[in-house]
């Protein structure tokens, strides 16, 4: 029996701005880390528009010193 399993992406993006909110971490500063010119792609993770790539859930996970379950909601 085959099962759907996918990630939620508007939850996982909610939960990248609770992280990013708690750990007192602005979205500047990641911007900065990550090496990207704007800050679009960050605004569209939060809002669950995109998903980051794994190296960046990775780096956000150290950022916010958490795990990778505690970013990513996967749904089955």
């Amino acid at each position: 029996m085959c099962t759907t399993t996918r990630i939620n992406m508007i939850a996982t993006g909610n939960n990248i701005a609770r992280l990013r909110k708690e750990k007192g971490i602005s979205v500047k500063q990641i911007q900065e880390v990550m090496g990207f010119n704007t800050p679009q792609a960050i605004f569209k993770w939060q809002r669950g528009e995109t998903m980051p790539t794994l190296d960046n859930i990775v780096v956000l996970s150290e950022l916010f010193n958490t795990t990778i379950e505690e970013i990513v909601v996967i749904e089955r």
